[in-house]
């Protein structure tokens, strides 16, 4: 899943704001207020996540991007109304929600996490690669448990080297003048990543 608003103008709350946006862009003015839109749908807005050379909101490409902390999201609704279909005894629908979990756990394995850098990333499906952002979305496969022992050991380091800083942890590692970037912190981040370090017992960090 990604994140999308079916409309293609700019937001109400931020009319002038978007139209120049719109105007400094390469891509038409309906796609760019769309990704506006969408970001804005995801709560990180807004984040150098979404944008493609992670500096300027001329470049935001949000609806092109496979974000990992939603996909994970989606995967505990999935085993949750699962595990309520089997309280019901309707297993019928419970299997269809077993599916659909091992279905979208392998697919967040095999796409949003790199092999080559340890680290879970959003997912470009139409450039068919991981983008480069390093964010806190990374945190949201050991919160929900889906990383193996492994996997959690390489972004427990990457989260010790380059995201823990007095205070706490950083949003981004870039700093971007966005709000959802480094120096910034955010609660529910914080507190999604130190569950999910304590599940894969990284209590000291």
């Amino acid at each position: 899943n990604r994140y999308w608003d079916t409309n293609e103008t700019p937001r109400p709350e931020a009319y002038k704001e978007d139209l120049e946006i719109a105007e400094q862009a390469t891509e038409s003015a309906e796609k760019i207020y769309r990704h506006i839109r969408a970001a804005a749908e995801s709560g990180w807005d807004f984040s150098s996540r979404w944008f493609k050379d992670g500096q300027n909101m001329a470049t935001i490409h949000t609806t092109d991007i496979i974000p990992v902390d939603l996909n994970c999201l989606m995967l505990n609704l999935e085993k949750t109304l699962f595990r309520a279909f089997l309280l019901l005894e309707d297993n019928y629908s419970a299997k269809k929600f077993y599916n659909a979990a091992k279905t979208r756990e392998k697919a967040i394995k095999k796409y949003c996490y790199s092999v080559e850098i340890g680290f879970y990333f959003d997912y470009d499906f139409i450039e068919q690669k991981h983008t480069e952002s390093y964010s806190l979305a990374a945190v949201f496969p050991l919160f929900f448990e889906i990383a193996n022992k492994f996997q959690a050991s390489n972004v427990a380091k990457t989260l010790k080297d380059n995201f823990l800083k007095e205070g706490g942890l950083i949003t981004t590692t870039h700093s971007s003048g966005q709000q959802w970037d480094a120096p910034n912190g955010w609660a529910p981040l914080q507190y999604l990543a130190y569950e999910g370090l304590k599940r894969y017992g990284f209590d000291n960090l």
